[in-house]
């Protein structure tokens, strides 16, 4: 094996100690309204959609990823991290009977359909 490379075990206690001491990224996102639904855009890089929960409560949406993995490796520049990410927003009144979800290409996509909620919801987005 090539001395460059890190085995997996090596990954994986790098990223526990990351997990641990890192900050979570706050997640910038787009928001509009379409006749149907709520429709929240938000860019999720290196993350899969394993990866991701969207949670829906009475007037709260929230949408998180797990750190995905941080190889050992000196930076010169480490400005974020693949993963540690959420974002919770106020939903407006008259939204939150049922919620949809997909990840393709980093950009997460939830649907916030309209309606009043009727219990909390958790699912995760489907791949695209």
């Amino acid at each position: 094996m090539d001395k460059s490379q890190a085995t997996h075990e090596e990954v994986a206690a790098t990223t526990a100690r990351t997990a641990e001491t890192m900050h979570v990224q706050v997640v910038p996102v787009n928001v509009y309204e379409t006749s149907a639904s709520l429709v929240v855009i938000a860019p999720l890089p290196a993350v899969t959609a394993a990866d991701v929960t969207v949670e829906i409560r009475p007037g709260k949406l929230r949408f998180h990823a797990l750190l995905r993995s941080a190889g050992p490796r000196t930076y010169l520049l480490h400005e974020w991290e693949y993963g540690g990410y959420e974002r919770e927003i106020e939903l407006p009144e008259g939204f939150g009977s049922s919620i949809e979800s997909s990840l393709a290409n980093g950009q997460l996509v939830i649907r916030v359909l309209r309606g009043d909620l009727t219990e909390s919801v958790t699912i995760h987005p489907t791949a695209l």
